[in-house]
């Protein structure tokens, strides 16, 4: 399932939904925060935009390709847009499957795709000024281990 909010979201109760089945082995989950560091000063808060069709069906694709790769049971996605302060939860990445490699592998497929494919445009508050971050090498970097396999 996915979901794309302006509301925050309850990671436990989120890993707990996943949990419910006999033939889960497995349980990975991440979390991401807005970070109050920049390379230009101190982030106050960040904001996303985005299309939502265009982000809901980019998110499923990701989510798919990801299913096809690894034999998952469960898998939830949750990303927040709009304000967010500093420390506020971004993005929640929940796996689970019969074994833990596969529920590692994946979450970590699905983050490194969210943050270089996914169609959010992110303005970092430095200062009380705006701006528009631009995609990071290191984060396209990650994509190529997954091309390799």
């Amino acid at each position: 399932m996915i979901s794309i909010q302006t509301a925050d979201f309850d990671t436990g109760a989120e890993i707990r939904a996943l949990q419910g089945h006999g033939s889960i082995g497995a349980v990975v989950s991440f979390t991401g925060l807005v970070r109050d560091m920049a390379s230009h000063g101190a982030v106050t808060a960040i904001e996303l935009e985005h299309y939502p069709a265009m982000t809901q069906r980019s998110l499923e694709t990701i989510v798919e390709q990801a299913r096809s790769r690894w034999p998952l049971l469960g898998v939830r996605v949750i990303h927040r847009v709009g304000y967010l302060s500093a420390g506020e939860q971004i993005v929640l990445v929940v796996v689970s499957s019969a074994h833990r490699h596969a529920a590692f592998d994946a979450a970590g497929y699905i983050m490194d795709f969210l943050k270089s494919r996914a169609p959010f445009w992110k303005k970092e508050y430095v200062d009380g000024q705006g701006h528009w971050v631009e995609a990071k090498v290191s984060d396209e970097s990650a994509l190529d281990r997954w091309s390799q396999d």
